[in-house]
């Protein structure tokens, strides 16, 4: 007999407990509701997007995340509190200084899977596969020329429109390559050399110092033996014997 009770009363109390189920079913919103997504699983408009509570004082640009607004207001206040030991240059966050770093280890962690050539930012390493790939992403409005960095599409819709973009405010010069020419280009007044030969020598630091990396890198091979081509012959005005 109290076997028997037992069982009717477990069928009694899940009997009860489905009807209880199917009730607040009733009265549940669709699972797309909670999410904002509509039932093709995109955003939908008409549901506000999350709040960015966090808000800087000097552009009025909002973050979600706090310690994401104390990194962004450093470039109003100019605080570098990171520093490279070997020379000096000053950062605003840290993984920009481990970047940065690399410039004098030599350090090139990602590297192409096709060729084997290292890269020391992960950003470079994708912009290289795309010449083995052939892949063009950026795609002139104008003319319809594809380009497989954003900075030369940039640079390439000048011939367009004519614009020079970039001024030195030393001594007036117009550039309409992107920054990165500037950049060099005001070494020249400043006396800046940020690209340091690594190799044990006797010449004066400064002599082992350059502007350009491109620059560095040519004199590297003297030390490695590799063969340094005459600007003349890079240039195409020379003539090889």
């Amino acid at each position: 007999f109290y076997p028997l009770l037992h069982i009717l009363f477990n069928l009694s109390l899940s009997v009860f407990n489905l009807i209880l189920w199917l009730s607040l079913a009733g009265e549940r919103p669709d699972s797309h509701s909670d999410s904002g997504k509509g039932p093709s699983g995109k955003q939908d408009p008409e549901t506000p997007k999350p709040a960015r509570p966090h808000h800087c004082s000097q552009c009025n640009k909002n973050f979600k995340w706090l310690y994401k607004l104390k990194r962004h207001e450093k470039i109003h206040t100019g605080e570098k509190p990171f520093q490279c030991s070997q020379c000096g240059k000053s950062f605003t966050q840290l993984g920009t200084l481990k970047r940065h770093e690399r410039i004098h280890t030599g350090e090139k962690p990602f590297q192409c899977s096709q060729c084997g050539k290292g890269f020391t930012r992960l950003g470079n390493l994708k912009k290289h596969e795309r010449t083995h790939t052939g892949e063009k992403p950026f795609q002139c409005s104008q003319c319809g020329k594809g380009f497989t960095k954003l900075r030369n599409l940039k640079e390439h819709e000048r011939t367009h429109t004519g614009e020079n973009s970039y001024h030195c405010s030393l001594c007036g010069k117009d550039f309409t390559k992107l920054g990165r020419h500037l950049k060099e280009h005001k070494r020249i007044h400043t006396g800046e050399r940020p690209f340091q030969c690594s190799h044990l020598s006797s010449a004066p630091s400064v002599e082992r110092a350059f502007t350009q990396l491109g620059n560095l890198k040519e004199h590297e091979k003297t030390h490695t033996g590799e063969t340094v081509l005459p600007l003349s012959w890079k240039s195409g005005s020379g003539n090889r014997t």
